[in-house]
């Protein structure tokens, strides 16, 4: 795992209890006392998941996660609940928490839940960097390979695409090449594969390249 779970509750028996839990399974974890000295120290980067209670001294637990949401991170939060809490926790799903464990919690459940959180969360990451590096690189293509690239992932042949843009078969196979060069794709098929989910996000914006 990469990355700390933090624990943010102001009874201290909790933190610490939850704490070892996590340690005896290998999981890092610290606790922080209130929502507010976990906000002014931002550990961000280093949240695979966090644990957060509900009612707490000042920042209540949703007013913490509110916070999270606004400085732009999605590490997952699972809340801490009483029975009372439980309407209050659902709609944090509603808003985007991961979940929610009732006290008194099971052990294993709540670590479960941890690591469910955290494979979601690396997962999650993983798909945007590889999104982020194919729509760079459909960025870098020319606007004539483009062209060619869209009619490759429709399964248009050389002679259909010269035939439509008006080039030479010749031509064809050049920006085919390079296409595939670019992309890092064998052939028409595996090309498709990487860049039909990507294209829908960029648009017209793919397009930035120059001329043929």
């Amino acid at each position: 795992m990469t990355g700390t779970i933090h624990i943010v509750d102001d009874e201290e028996t909790i933190r610490d209890a939850l704490a070892f839990l996590f340690a005896s399974r290998g999981l890092a974890a610290t606790g922080w006392g209130s929502g507010e000295a976990f906000l002014e120290a931002q550990p961000l980067d280093d949240c695979a998941c966090i644990i957060l209670d509900v009612r707490m001294h000042g920042l209540s637990g949703p007013e913490v996660f509110e916070r999270l949401r606004a400085m732009g991170s999605e590490a997952p939060v699972i809340f801490l609940t009483g029975h009372a809490d439980v309407p209050v926790a659902v709609s944090t799903l509603k808003a985007g928490a991961f979940d929610f464990v009732e006290k008194p919690f099971n052990d294993n459940q709540i670590v479960d839940l941890a690591k469910a959180a955290i494979a979601r969360f690396v997962r999650r990451q993983v798909e945007t960097r590889t999104v982020d590096t194919i729509a760079r690189k459909i960025r870098s293509l020319s606007a004539r390979e483009a062209e060619v690239m869209e009619r490759m992932i429709d399964g248009k042949l050389n002679k259909q695409i010269a035939g439509e843009l008006g080039i030479a078969i010749r031509t064809v196979e050049v920006h085919r090449g390079r296409v595939l060069a670019k992309i890092g794709a064998g052939n028409a098929a595996e090309l498709a594969r990487l860049v039909s989910p990507v294209l829908p996000m960029l648009g017209a914006s793919r397009q930035d390249g120059g001329g043929a």
